[in-house]
């Protein structure tokens, strides 16, 4: 059966438009109902959580319907960071949890999130399970079988001590200065009081949601107001948080972007220099060649999927490794947590540095970042990819830059374009190698 609804991060959409209507969540909470109860007796609970957009509050209420007609009990958490409903799905001995966010997107767009009952996302059996059920006439249980909503007003708590015990008991951040970006997203509450509650001395930016100004101007895709902010308070690092927190950037003292693929590194060098790294790092075909390069120099070994947190975290299974993460942020850190985390990555950012006693500037320079040139060319057909005169040019463009650089063709799978990314340590060469790929792409007939 082709995929109806679900992409690799859940079911998203403009708000109104396509599938994402309130008619339909609620059928689609019904519809997860339905799956729960098969697979668990009882009387089962999942718990829901959202980011900060206005349209929450009506899905939110629609999935609470859905899932009471399904005689399944929901929890509501109310404003919540992804990572954290993973977990307190776990916590609550819940059947499976629900995130209402559309990630970095715009306020206008929203989405589905599920997990399992392990706090992990949905194989895809009971994705397809679901969207069967999506498909059938809606029906009640018979009222003594209807679900009982309910709140859980202790569940920003639960989630700032999760975080907090992340790191050794007794962690003292005290004199460690932060700007913590919040996006004006689901973290806006919890992730301030998790660096403060250890010490830190915070300045909260980004905390101020209106419904609408979600990932506007702030959070990891708009870095440059914490840049601002760490600079003009002489910070000693900054955290950028994307609308529902599941990822993040950082802002070094000197006022320079930390990506994922550098998180990953300070993670990796810190756990490998303390005897603690067990086994190697998953990245994504987009991870930067000078994080790879530097694995091998300390002996780690890493390997590369399809790009998309459930890869990395399916390859992380596969191998039975403990980290992986994408360059925009999504960093799994799998011992401390099911699923990518950007508090909890930021913390073992801070840690490694505290650790050390480095600055994040001074505990990045081990990893060289190559030149990565993105260029996004139409794509009428995927056939236009094995034409003779693309493969000579991204073979001539491999030749040339050999065991130092790197050709990527990827398809979009949201638009018609396909995504050609080259790097290697000369940025002229690669600029000049990205434009002759893109240039034999568009001249296909």
């Amino acid at each position: 059966m082709s995929r109806q609804y679900f992409g690799t991060d859940g079911i998203r959409g403009r708000v109104g438009e396509g599938c994402i209507t309130a008619e339909f969540v609620l059928k689609l909470g019904w519809a997860f109902g339905q799956t729960v109860r098969m697979r668990h007796a009882g009387r089962p609970k999942v718990v829901i959580g959202k980011d900060t957009r206005l349209s929450g509050y009506m899905f939110e209420t629609a999935l609470e319907a859905g899932l009471i007609a399904a005689g399944v009990d929901p929890v509501m958490l109310g404003p919540m960071p992804t990572p954290a409903i993973a977990y307190l799905t776990r916590t609550f001995s819940a059947a499976g949890g629900i995130v209402i966010s559309a990630s970095h997107n715009p306020y206008d767009d929203n989405g589905i999130k599920f997990f399992d009952e392990n706090g992990t996302k949905l194989p895809d059996a009971v994705e397809l399970e679901i969207e069967r059920w999506v498909d059938q006439p809606l029906a009640t249980v018979s009222g003594p079988l209807l679900g009982r909503a309910s709140r859980a007003n202790d569940a920003a708590g639960r989630y700032i001590e999760f975080c907090k015990h992340t790191l050794r008991l007794g962690t003292d951040l005290s004199g460690l200065k932060l700007v913590v970006d919040c996006a004006h997203g689901a973290a806006y509450q919890v992730a301030p009081k998790v660096f403060r509650e250890l010490g830190a001395d915070v300045q909260a930016i980004g905390v101020t949601p209106d419904g609408l100004n979600i990932n506007n101007g702030f959070g990891s895709t708009a870095p440059d107001a914490l840049v601002e902010a760490v600079v003009s308070n002489r910070a000693d690092l900054g955290i950028a948080l994307d609308g529902d927190a599941d990822r993040v950037v950082l802002v070094d003292e000197t006022g320079a972007l930390v990506d994922g693929d550098q998180i990953l590194y300070v993670i990796a060098a810190s756990r490998h220099q303390r005897g603690r790294m067990e086994g190697g790092v998953v990245g994504t075909l987009m991870t930067n060649l000078g994080l790879e390069h530097a694995f091998a120099d300390m002996g780690i070994p890493m390997v590369r999927t399809q790009v998309g947190d459930r890869y990395v975290i399916e390859a992380m299974e596969t191998h039975g490794w403990r980290l992986g993460g994408e360059t925009s942020g999504h960093i799994i850190c799998s011992d401390l947590t099911s699923t990518g985390d950007g508090l909890v990555a930021a913390l073992q950012v801070v840690n490694a540095l505290r650790q050390s006693g480095q600055t994040l500037s001074q505990a990045t320079q081990g990893m060289q970042k190559y030149p990565q040139i993105l260029i996004n060319v139409p794509l009428r057909d995927r056939a236009q990819l094995d034409h003779h005169d693309v493969k000579a040019s991204v073979e001539e463009v491999e030749r040339v830059l050999g065991a130092e650089g790197r050709v990527v063709l990827r398809p979009s799978g949201t638009e018609p374009v396909v995504r050609v990314m080259v790097e290697g340590r000369d940025r002229a060469q690669v600029e000049r190698s990205a434009k002759s790929i893109a240039s034999a792409v568009e001249n296909v007939q």
